[in-house]
């Protein structure tokens, strides 16, 4: 059968809009450290390795309020939180009843901001001060299935926005404050037709709604939630099963994200608090956290999931998540970037990201002796960066608190490729960055900057 042209032209144009799709879905960066919390990127767009406000830079945009949750990027929208009306200054916080939340909208082709919706705050909420002024209101990161984004605002609760800013629901996930002031922050994941949301201060319990109508499917609740800071993740599992797994003080815990049925447990980061998330490759858990601590189990377990160890070490990071990739675990704590073999767990290179040279190698890395401190900074939570890695093009890229960010070859070798000023007068980067078709998104307190290659 013969098409007519008009036929032709029709199907030519379905075909391609049906590519980009595809295209726009593949490179989305839709939740905390995009794809399945990995922070690696799929695109095969090139990014920038030197950039700042007169070099790469594609768009600047002055935010409504300060933050520490990380950008997410949906097709052509840029979404990220806010605060505003409290605790922005912290010689003057002001008066709690005036906080508010903000989701903004951004077109990421141009940088301006589409709409803004604003939550009011439920109160009592975290008094501003102290090591809670460190990351403030707005910490959790948002994510999006394409079709909505959904937001959690600790003790505020979780709001459901479709992608032109209508509130579809909200919800509460517990109203209770941390005993050591220091906050909440765990970002919420989706899984099928799940929302599942780490209200690990607020409830000490995990809560799984349906995405579409915001009813409670499951929650579960326990003791040792209550000093974890990280965002769970999923994994693949022997049997053709997922876990959803999260590192917590002294463990490692896998939950069935259908039902919440907590399935196993074994040795996990040696600290009486988690801030770091775990990383998934290939079936197997990989968590780096706590004052000197590391390990590595199969997913899968079942009870006491002990002989899923496969190694045990001493590497340190106390808040920056891990990346994997081709078998190598990168991370950045204390001014070192480090590479670890993620088989083994012995430590291949470390490199100081300030003069560039090669740091101390610790052999005892992948040993459960050992352990040695390398670094500097300011020591405490105060003067650590709060970022985490995130790598596309064959690079790594890591943003230090004061705007200053590190560009490295994803290999071995962590190959120093650029380092980039950004910001200044105070302003806070704590973010980690999103990409998504060759673009960089980085966040501050005060402004959203996205950069990349030609115009």
């Amino acid at each position: 059968m013969k098409l007519s042209p008009m036929s032709t032209l029709c199907l030519f144009a379905f075909a391609v809009s049906i590519l980009d799709a595809q295209s726009a879905a593949a490179a989305d960066w839709s939740r905390f450290r995009g794809p399945n919390g990995s922070g690696v990127s799929t695109d095969t767009a090139p990014l920038p390795a030197t950039f700042s406000e007169k070099e790469n830079l594609k768009w600047k945009l002055k935010l409504p309020g300060p933050g520490s949750s990380c950008p997410i990027v949906v097709g052509n929208d840029v979404f990220i939180t806010c605060w505003s009306g409290y605790g922005t200054n912290r010689q003057n916080p002001g008066e709690m009843s005036d906080l508010k939340r903000h989701l903004v909208c951004i077109d990421r082709r141009n940088g301006k901001q589409k709409w803004s919706r604003s939550v009011d705050a439920v109160l009592p909420e975290d008094r501003f001060g102290g090591m809670f002024a460190e990351h403030g209101y707005a910490t959790h990161t948002p994510v999006s299935d394409g079709e909505r984004v959904y937001v959690f605002f600790g003790v505020s609760g979780v709001v459901a926005f479709d992608l032109d800013g209508k509130q579809l629901w909200q919800k509460s996930v517990g109203t209770d404050l941390d005993r050591r002031r220091w906050g909440s922050s765990s970002s919420p994941i989706l899984y099928k037709k799940l929302l599942i949301v780490p209200a690990l201060v607020e409830s000490q319990s995990m809560v799984a709604f349906d995405k579409l109508t915001g009813e409670v499917k499951w929650s579960k609740k326990a003791g040792g939630f209550g000093s974890t800071w990280g965002t769970p993740t999923l994994v693949d599992a022997p049997g053709g099963r997922q876990d959803l797994v999260i590192g917590v003080p002294e463990e490692i815990w896998g939950f069935n994200p259908d039902t919440g049925r907590f399935d196993w447990y074994c040795k996990g980061l040696e600290s009486d608090s988690v801030c770091t998330s775990v990383v998934v490759a290939d079936g197997i858990v990989y968590a780096i956290g706590g004052r000197s601590s590391s390990v590595a189990v199969r997913a899968g377990g079942k009870n006491d999931a002990k002989s899923n160890v496969l190694w045990s070490g001493s590497a340190s990071s106390r808040i920056s998540t891990p990346i994997f990739h081709k078998g190598r675990l990168y991370w950045i704590s204390k001014g070192i970037a480090n590479c670890t073999d993620a088989k083994t767990g012995k430590s291949l290179a470390r490199v100081r990201l300030g003069s560039g040279e090669a740091a101390p190698r610790d052999d005892n890395a992948g040993n459960a002796g050992g352990r040695r401190r390398f670094g500097g900074g300011r020591g405490g939570f105060g003067g650590q960066d709060y970022s985490s890695p995130v790598a596309g093009d064959g690079k790594i890229f890591f943003v230090k608190r004061g705007g200053e960010v590190h560009v490295l070859k994803l290999d071995e070798k962590l190959e120093k490729l650029g380092t980039n000023q950004l910001g200044g007068n105070g302003e806070d980067f704590s973010a980690s960055p999103a990409i998504s078709n060759g673009e960089l998104f980085v966040r501050s307190s005060r402004n959203l900057y996205c950069f990349g290659l030609g115009k």
